[in-house]
């Protein structure tokens, strides 16, 4: 766990579709919104058919870019949807994913949202390598820290061991 201004960072393994702590979670979106692999896939398995319908109208959306809408079939109250970069074909990759950081939290923080939970966006299909994206992550936080109001709690929900381990480790080094 790390302060960054007046925001807790937090790693854990776990589902990101079971954090009922968690007033939002983030999706790992596709550009159109639907149902996909991954995080995708699992959000849009609890909450479709309903989400589908309240993401259509905001689609499509580029990398960098993120949307909100309600949590149907979650136990959190809202989705914020993400479109992260495709690795070595959305550049500057770097910033793509850190605006995916950026403007999700503000969306959270326009929202009046304590407590967000993100995937470690990019790393699966879209072929970002974890340490860079877990790096360019909490940078990121780390720089939008100051402008929250609202948002006190950023957690990463991690599938499997070897992303919690990196993600540990470069967590550390803030």
């Amino acid at each position: 766990m790390k302060e960054f201004e007046n925001l807790t960072v937090e790693i854990t393994k776990g589902d990101i579709t079971n954090q009922p702590d968690s007033e939002a979670i983030v999706n790992a979106a596709n550009a159109q919104l639907r149902t996909g692999g991954g995080v995708a896939g699992a959000i849009h398995g609890k909450g479709d058919p309903e989400l589908t319908e309240l993401t259509r109208p905001l689609a499509p959306i580029k990398p960098g870019e993120a949307v909100i809408t309600e949590a149907p079939g979650l136990p959190n109250d809202f989705v914020i949807h993400c479109l992260g970069p495709v690795y070595g074909k959305d550049e500057p990759s770097d910033k793509l994913l850190a605006d995916c950081y950026r403007n999700a939290l503000k969306l959270a923080d326009k929202n009046e949202i304590k407590s967000i939970a993100f995937p470690a966006l990019s790393t699966g299909v879209f072929g970002y390598p974890m340490k860079e994206a877990a790096k360019t992550a909490f940078s990121a936080i780390k720089e939008t820290a100051s402008e929250l109001k609202t948002v006190k709690n950023v957690r990463f929900v991690l599938w499997g061991d070897d992303a919690y381990n990196v993600h540990e480790q470069v967590l550390s080094e803030f």
